[in-house]
């Protein structure tokens, strides 16, 4: 519990120094709005519903393209990793695509799907494709040849083998990976929502900003960083689960 208190210590230092900044007119209330107020306003946006109703269609889109992301690319970099002809042709893709920022696609998924949830959709899909990818392929190349080479001798299937020698040799790079592309769909997620949308935290948050609501703007851009903290360390309890057999 100490250790626990310790590490979350800088959060409850920096919420008291927001609230006397605001409070002391360190900063202008105009340009950060006291903690407390923003609470108030957080827990306005959750009696009206309209926090939960955006909150409700940003996750949605949010873990549907992440978990499209962790099925293709995931699938992908094993193949890689294992078929010199996929490797070839597909290698230089992901290395043209990997420095590219992601949200230059907006505009792309955009007139591919319209405003709707399909262009968010795709758009974090294709973000978060490439770092589940190179995970899967960097792990599974790290496959002990020597388990490989005993699985063939013995008869195993290509499927058998990728099951059982090449993804548990995979898991610790490609679960790295989909950790970076979760908070890569957070990114992604309200970037897109910003700029084309109805709905959704980007959507509330560009709409509170514009009439002049800051401190439920800031309300809602609080509720995306503790979700994508939540997020993050259960994520984190997930991985060392999956990762028992390790030790």
């Amino acid at each position: 519990m100490t250790r626990t208190a310790a590490r979350y210590l800088p959060l409850l230092l920096l919420a008291v120094a927001w609230e006397l900044a605001a409070r002391l007119n360190i900063i202008s209330s105009l340009a950060l709005p006291p903690l407390s107020s923003v609470a108030t306003a957080w827990v306005d946006l959750i009696k009206d519903g309209e926090l939960i109703d955006n909150g409700g269609a940003s996750l949605y889109r949010a873990f549907a393209g992440l978990f499209l992301a962790i099925i293709v690319g995931g699938g992908l970099g094993m193949a890689m990793a294992r078929v010199r002809l996929l490797d070839v042709f597909i290698n230089p893709l992901v290395e043209l695509f990997y420095p590219l920022p992601k949200s230059a696609l907006i505009p792309v998924t955009v007139l591919w799907l319209g405003f709707g949830d399909g262009s968010k959709i795709l758009l974090i899909f294709l973000g978060c494709m490439i770092p589940v990818t190179i995970g899967a392929y960097n792990g599974a190349r790290g496959s002990d040849h020597a388990l490989v080479w005993s699985a063939r001798s013995m008869g195993a299937s290509p499927i058998r083998m990728m099951w059982d020698v090449v993804m548990p040799s995979a898991l610790p790079e490609l679960l790295n990976g989909i950790r970076t592309a979760l908070a890569l769909a957070f990114i992604l997620l309200v970037s897109s929502e910003l700029i084309v949308s109805q709905k959704g935290f980007g959507y509330l948050i560009g709409y509170l900003g514009s009439t002049g609501s800051y401190e439920g703007m800031y309300a809602v851009v609080l509720t995306v960083a503790f979700l994508g903290f939540a997020a993050d360390r259960i994520y984190q309890l997930l991985m060392q689960w999956l990762l028992r057999w390790r030790e």
